[in-house]
């Protein structure tokens, strides 16, 4: 039932009825479930969750009463209890729909500059020349005295910004710019053309991850494609209750995707690649999009994912040293892999994997989470924090941007712990095989930066 009155789901983006009933109530999601786990409370879990959207959905409770905004708010969106349901609820069904509605509901009530600000950062995503445009004027500010003199000065805490700042990637040295040139296998004939996903925050704050995936995929035999008409995954739109933008994004991927002539979409980011293999879901009742957005996400690959499934080339060499595996919630929730990273890691001359406790459980980045939920973020990362302290590793591995920003950041203090994506340990690992490698391929990749 959808209630029509101002005050229940309407439109489209209602989160369907043939979802939520299929929660049983068993309870079995509420031990995975990060807020539930921090808090007990019966509503931060996801049947609670789910109990609300469905009394919206049949007239009983208000969309915009603040317990359902703010529950709908709290939620991570990191999908554990969608691994962990026996029934198969998809919980991002419910969840990315019902923060629509209320973003639709509410929208006319937000301060102007509160509207500005939502519309510039999502704009950012969505346009990549503005993003580089930020990224530079921020990468003068940390490596000038400018950072040094306004957190000495006390201006970012009287402005509000002192968080917001903190919390700032530390941008790349050189951007990774997409071409149209194709880097050709280490190996012919190549087994595949991979189209490389090249992100947002990513492509400026984390380009050297794109450069070793790009290097790990040619040695591993594929030729590698990363067109400039690429853009957002759209993630970010879609859990902030925008859905209509991130359809528009997804449209402008699925077009990139058919005109490169790759095989495979190849993602190093474990948030976009959960959003690229959902396009299907997305476009699905848009008749002109539907079988051709079905079809792009059944070409989607994590790296990991793709490097387990086609195989390593041989040529690794030893990297002395222990390592965690920080299981991005996206990855391990979402995507359903596991066992391919640490596969990878295993893989490794030298390397030691030590498993930390709560390994997937979400470190409370979760993409703008840490800006719009401080307190439950903060709480989250200081008990990812701990479990990765108590294994005492040298190297925590992950696979995903907001999972190595919070590690990085809760792990300033005290005994230094490095943070690196797997494909970039892959590929100091070839490079400590073959040290003249790595010179000749940042040659070639020098017009991609």
């Amino acid at each position: 039932m959808i209630d029509a009155s101002p005050h229940g789901f309407t439109g489209r983006d209602v989160p369907p009825a043939s979802v939520y009933d299929q929660c049983v109530r068993c309870g079995l999601c509420l031990p995975t479930c990060p807020t539930y786990v921090e808090t007990l409370v019966e509503t931060s879990g996801p049947r609670g969750r789910i109990a609300l959207i469905a009394a919206v959905d049949a007239g009983r409770l208000d969309l915009t009463s603040p317990g359902f905004v703010h529950q709908m708010s709290e939620c991570l969106d990191c999908r554990a209890c969608e691994a962990a349901c026996p029934s198969g609820v998809a919980y991002g069904q419910l969840l990315e729909p019902a923060r629509t509605q209320i973003r639709r509901a509410t929208a006319d009530r937000e301060s102007p500059l509160r509207t500005f600000a939502r519309a510039f950062a999502l704009g950012l995503f969505a346009r990549p020349a503005a993003m580089a445009t930020v990224a530079r004027l921020l990468r003068f500010y940390q490596r000038g005295g400018v950072r040094a003199f306004a957190r000495r000065s006390g201006a970012l805490r009287a402005l509000g910004l002192e968080r917001l700042e903190a919390l700032a990637p530390e941008i790349s040295d050189r951007f990774f710019t997409p071409s149209d040139r194709v880097r050709a296998s280490a190996t012919q004939p190549a087994k595949a053309t991979a189209f490389l996903h090249a992100g947002c925050i990513v492509r400026v704050a984390f380009a050297a991850w794109n450069d070793a995936t790009a290097r790990v995929l040619q040695r591993c035999g594929c030729d590698v494609v990363s067109p400039p008409s690429q853009g957002c995954c759209g993630a970010i739109a879609i859990h902030a209750g925008e859905m209509d933008r991130g359809r528009a994004l997804a449209k402008r991927n699925i077009a990139a995707f058919e005109r490169s002539g790759a095989n495979v979409y190849v993602v190093n980011a474990a948030g976009c690649g959960s959003a690229l293999k959902e396009y299907g879901h997305l476009l699905a009742d848009e008749p002109a999009w539907a079988t051709r957005a079905a079809a792009f996400s059944a070409c989607v690959r994590d790296v990991t994912e793709y490097l387990d499934d086609i195989g390593l080339a041989p040529g690794l060499g030893p990297l002395a040293g222990t390592v965690t595996y920080q299981e991005p919630c996206h990855l391990a929730h979402a995507q359903r892999i596991a066992a391919a990273p640490r596969r990878l890691l295993a893989s490794i001359p030298g390397l030691t994997l030590r498993e930390m406790n709560e390994s997937s459980l979400c470190c409370g980045s979760a993409g703008t989470y840490n800006i719009t939920q401080p307190d439950m973020s903060d709480r989250l990362l200081v008990r990812k924090v701990d479990n990765v302290r108590a294994v005492a590793p040298d190297v925590v591995a992950t696979a995903n941007p907001g999972c190595a920003l919070a590690l990085r950041n809760g792990l300033r203090d005290g005994a230094p712990v490095a943070v690196k994506h797997i494909v970039e340990l892959l590929d100091d690992a070839y490079e400590a095989y073959s040290p003249t490698s790595r010179a000749s391929s940042a040659r070639a990749a020098s017009t991609l930066g």
